[in-house]
């Protein structure tokens, strides 16, 4: 009885913790990057959602479209999961990138862009601008391209929208990113003061991630690596959610803060109570008011019309 009382008296966030943990006690200093990414798959592989899922080769990277039912064919989000550059795939962000698409009424194509240690930066922006690049010679215009990115998935939005604007191409017509991981040196007050709050992710794990994708020699306040660095002038409109309760809060707020300055077009919410990437979770109900909330913002921006109520 007391196991029962106990679980019943756990918060959907609560119990979206527990599901971390359960994955992350398993991994010991023996466990090999493809089974950590093979169980991260496997974790979140679920997609109860009303959306047609259909592998593609998007200009020779791997990658999955997302499309529910009467989706504009002229429309696209671009979508780049998390993971820290390390796990993570089309398979294990399926549920929330079609979740996405369903709210939005639009089609998305999710990418398995290539992961570090064995491919480091810059292979993972090289495969977003590489996909970017596949929809426009499909024939969508810019304008109508949103790019979509949770953590790692995030910095690769802002990072593809940087290298683009430096190369003299046309930029996507909206960014929306959700817990943005955007400075790989982890300098965020958040990283001390969100410490205790924060279940999962530590300041000593993000620096191991940052040096798993940079190699021991990469530079952490390279702009198209840590956005965070980056001159953010003519970026389009952006949407950054985040939950406070996450040490890297202030890769947010800070970003958001030096957009405005520019003057970028940006919108900052931040989540009470929320964790890391709290939208992965359907059964936390401000999961499902953020990915409506992100929905509205793309389909403004996308002049996508009709509404649809998130999953």
């Amino acid at each position: 009885m007391g196991i029962a009382g106990d679980d019943i008296a756990m918060t959907p966030v609560d119990r979206a913790i527990e599901r971390l943990r359960a994955i992350y006690r398993g991994w010991t200093r023996e466990t090999s990057v493809a089974q950590m990414r093979s169980d991260w798959d496997e974790a979140f592989a679920d997609c109860p959602v009303p959306v047609t899922c259909q592998r593609v080769s998007a200009g020779g990277v791997d990658g999955e479209w997302l499309v529910p039912s009467d989706a504009p064919r002229d429309k696209a989000i671009l979508y780049f999961h998390g993971g820290g550059f390390r796990i993570g795939s089309v398979a294990s962000h399926r549920d929330l990138a079609g979740r996405i698409a369903n709210a939005s009424g639009c089609r998305v194509l999710s990418i398995n862009y290539r992961l570090a240690p064995e491919h480091r930066f810059p292979a993972a922006l090289d495969d977003a601008l590489t996909a970017y690049q596949y929809l426009c010679d499909l024939g969508l215009r810019p304008a109508d391209i949103a790019f979509a990115g949770d953590s790692a998935g995030g910095n690769l939005v802002l990072a593809a929208m940087l290298a683009a604007r430096d190369r003299g191409l046309p930029l996507a017509a909206a960014g929306a990113l959700m817990s943005p991981w955007t400075d790989l040196a982890a300098t965020g007050a958040s990283y001390k003061s969100r410490a205790e709050a924060d279940p999962i992710h530590q300041r000593a794990m993000i620096l191991a991630l940052a040096r798993n994708y940079l190699g021991k020699d990469g530079d952490v306040g390279d702009p198209l690596a840590s956005p965070l660095y980056a001159d953010l002038t003519g970026l389009p409109p952006l949407l950054v959610q985040v939950g406070d309760r996450e040490t890297v809060r202030d890769d947010s707020t800070e970003l958001v803060a030096k957009a405005k300055a520019v003057g970028v077009d940006v919108e900052l919410q931040v989540w009470d109570g929320m964790i890391h990437v709290f939208q992965m979770f359907p059964e936390i109900p401000q999961a499902r008011e953020a990915i409506a909330s992100l929905a509205a913002f793309l389909r403004n921006h996308l002049h996508i019309g009709h509404e649809r109520a998130p999953q």
